[in-house]
């Protein structure tokens, strides 16, 4: 998204905007289309180059027509995550559909093990995580990467937070759970966000290169002995999104090292190719390569 010079007049005028109806908000989507995509060009040799990373084998008419979808998607995603704001809580659960929420009852919850989801920038993960925080009563901890602009931190702070999950940076996750740890918790991280280069202390094969990866969801759930799930969130139509929640480990202490990590980011993939406009190919994911 957009940050630079966001400030509290700028979260005031998105609360406005929120409150539009949403055939509005599209029509104000399409406007933004064109000015990102004709006009101001916005990041498209980065997502041109990280197409053709990604999809070699695609042709060059290909991937200029995954290039172009994408930026419809992204500014449906910006109105969008901008209604979220004001969204109601039987409006969120209308357009976003869980298909297997008995899954994560009969999986874990009755046996009282937690659980630690996977998820991807695919799709509007924003009300897909807002969803999450509503299908169950249990503490619902969402991992994150704090922003660098406070205002624009504390408006994504807030907005993801409405409906009583708790968001916490990624590196005081452990901790937060081990505050809750006589009871059955719920804990969302994304799969793909980049480490710095401090961090990346293990490289994977993501999208036809070598991808510095957060190893997060395997310690946390090594950690912990949770059910490790990936949180498949796909677009149904315009504002409307299905998550099915796809079991990945029983049992992560048996697992070999990064047999987790590779697992959860090789299924982020596997979507990605299926639909890979849906992806968030305008954010610079491969900053450096491993050194040798």
């Amino acid at each position: 998204m957009i940050k630079k010079g966001f400030s509290s007049l700028g979260v005031g005028l998105l609360y406005l905007v929120s409150l539009l109806p949403y055939f509005i908000l599209y029509l104000i989507a399409d406007v933004l289309f064109f000015l990102l995509y004709h006009v101001t060009h916005y990041r498209r040799k980065v997502v041109q180059q990280n197409l053709a990373n990604a999809f070699p084998e695609k042709s060059l008419a290909e991937r200029q027509s995954i290039e172009k979808k994408y930026f419809r998607f992204l500014a449906d995603l910006i109105v969008e995550t901008i209604k979220l704001t004001t969204l109601s809580q039987e409006e969120v659960i209308k357009r976003v559909r869980i298909e297997n929420r008995q899954m994560l009852d009969n999986a874990a919850f009755k046996k009282g093990k937690s659980i630690i989801g996977a998820v991807g920038h695919y799709g509007n993960w924003e009300s897909g995580c807002l969803r999450m925080g509503l299908i169950t009563e249990r503490p619902c901890i969402i991992a994150y990467k704090p922003l660098s602009n406070e205002v624009f931190d504390r408006f994504f702070y807030n907005l993801r937070t409405r409906f009583g999950a708790y968001l916490v940076p990624m590196k005081n996750t452990f901790r937060k759970i081990v505050s809750h740890r006589h009871e059955v918790t719920f804990t969302v991280l994304a799969g793909d966000q980049t480490p710095s280069r401090e961090e990346a202390v293990y490289f994977t094969n993501f999208l036809n290169q070598p991808t510095a990866v957060f190893l997060g969801v395997e310690k946390l759930a090594k950690a912990t002995d949770s059910l490790v799930v990936f949180c498949d969130v796909r677009r149904v139509k315009r504002g409307y999104y299905s998550c099915t929640f796809v079991p990945l480990f029983d049992n992560p202490k048996l697992t070999a090292e990064y047999e987790i990590t590779n697992a959860h980011v090789q299924y982020l993939e596997n979507v990605i190719r299926e639909e890979p406009q849906y992806w968030l190919w305008s954010h610079r994911r491969w900053k450096f390569k491993p050194t040798i």
